[in-house]
């Protein structure tokens, strides 16, 4: 109850400390903070439009949320959930502009094979550290990168439209629809739907349960007969499938054709969206919002008080910081000491 009382408030604690920096940078600007805070909210929450685009910015950071935070739980680092999700998302470009199938078919074919893309992209580091010792987190960026470049390559040749640099459009009758004519669209029900299966997964199945003990000692649950290798890959392939069905839906979703830029840092915010979230799917799912309404609501607070939007990015970056360095001084002995002391007074009382 101690531990998970204290996983709770450290971001929340993160970001009110983020927050009241994010203040103080704003009134040294010369603009009013509550006004600013106001109209950042406002933007994101204003209307049912803005929170359709809240909501859809958010979908894509759910998906390379979810990413990271399964493989974090079998205790391997995938930093490549942004080359999974491309893969995933070129897999469906080829699917849905070449293959002549439209409408529910073709979605579902998306969705499954860019799943299937992504998983086996992100087999690739989780083969070579089983077999080969390798480190995944220097496999998986490198993988960013090829899966970045050879985006490019399907955009500019392969799959080129005209003299402009992008694939054609998705056809309409593949398009995800929106929801309650937003622009959000079932990819964020789709996210929703991932991140409950994979909550129930760990946390109410044996063999989520036998993934979280290799996560948390890998020798211990070796000796007990888990099969740790098995795990291993399992994780990454999993993960990957995650953020390959993430690719299919936002290229389905929002985007609707591969270009320059397409997706880009996605990963690596997931990665940030799983820490903060203490690696609970569902709390990273709140995160994934809340790191939304900051980039959404940013636009609006620049129009109405002049405060620019790279202020939303450095409360962005101190909420990760103060996470971070917050989950560490926990770990701490003395300040568990100091928990346990403050605990048992209250019990005394």
């Amino acid at each position: 109850m101690k531990n998970k009382l204290v996983n709770i408030l450290v971001p929340l604690v993160s970001i009110l400390l983020a927050f009241v920096i994010g203040c103080v940078i704003m009134a040294a600007l010369g603009a009013n903070p509550f006004v600013a805070l106001q109209s950042l909210f406002a933007g994101a929450f204003g209307s049912a439009r803005n929170i359709g685009t809240t909501l859809a910015r958010s979908t894509p950071l759910i998906f390379t949320g979810l990413c990271a935070c399964f493989a974090y739980r079998c205790g391997v680092f995938n930093l490549g959930g942004e080359g999974q999700f491309i893969i995933g998302s070129i897999v469906c470009c080829f699917v849905a502009t070449q293959s002549g199938v439209e409408g529910l078919p073709a979605i579902l074919l998306c969705l499954v094979l860019g799943a299937l893309a992504g998983g086996l992209w992100a087999a690739i580091p989780g083969l070579l550290k089983i077999y080969r010792g390798q480190n995944e987190m220097i496999i998986s960026i490198m993988l960013n990168y090829v899966a970045t470049l050879l985006m490019g390559v399907v955009y500019t040749n392969w799959l080129r439209d005209g003299t402009v640099p992008q694939t054609a459009s998705v056809p309409d009758a593949t398009k995800l629809s929106r929801l309650f004519g937003l622009r959000v669209t079932t990819a964020f029900v789709i996210a929703l739907a991932a991140g409950f299966l994979i909550y129930y997964f760990l946390f109410h199945t044996s063999r989520g349960f036998q993934l979280r003990a290799v996560g948390l000692n890998m020798t211990a649950a070796r000796f007990n007969g888990f099969a740790v290798k098995k795990y291993i890959l399992m994780s990454f392939i999993v993960s990957g499938a995650i953020a390959g069905l993430g690719g299919s839906a936002e290229l389905m979703g929002t985007q609707y054709r591969l270009i320059n830029g397409f997706a880009a840092g996605y990963g690596f915010d997931g990665v940030a969206m799983a820490l903060i979230g203490q690696l609970h799917p569902l709390a990273t799912i709140l995160v994934a919002v809340f790191f939304a309404v900051l980039r959404v609501g940013s636009t609006t607070m620049q129009a109405a008080t002049g405060v620019p939007t790279s202020v939303s990015d450095i409360i962005q970056a101190l909420v990760i910081v103060f996470t971070v360095a917050g989950l560490a001084m926990v770990k701490l002995p003395q300040f568990k000491a100091a928990v346990a002391r403050m605990f048992s007074k209250k019990e005394a009382a």
